[in-house]
């Protein structure tokens, strides 16, 4: 007599990829924070120019690109683990992942604008 669901679990490696892309995001964005650090503060005053030259060659703009991208990976790793583990309603929990996910990618191609008009 079997008692319980018969539902399988996925084992030891449940949310390890997750966790891995959430440290290796972070770590994208740190290495991005420092390069803009290094490069703002090499270039003199903080006005518009200053800051539009450090955006406007083509490796950085790639790079601020690859920093977009993880940090809306890295969002969203944590917000929708939020919404799994706070949010019990299936239907409520999956308007909140598109609604998560639409945000995100508008908030990533408003950062494409922006960054290729530099």
């Amino acid at each position: 007599m079997a008692i319980g669901s018969r539902r399988v679990l996925v084992g030891a490696h449940y949310g390890l990829r997750d966790w891995l892309g959430q440290r290796i995001s972070a770590l994208v964005l740190i290495a991005f924070l420092l390069v803009v650090g290094c490069s703002l503060a090499l270039a003199g005053r903080l006005d518009y120019d200053s800051w539009s030259g450090v955006f406007a060659p083509v490796p950085m703009k790639l790079a601020t690109m690859m920093a977009s991208l993880a940090l809306c990976y890295h969002a969203w790793i944590g917000v929708r683990d939020i919404w799994m583990d706070y949010v019990k309603p299936a239907g409520l929990r999956l308007a909140l992942h598109v609604a998560t996910l639409l945000w995100l990618l508008y908030c990533l191609g408003w950062s494409v604008q922006i960054l290729w008009s530099v």
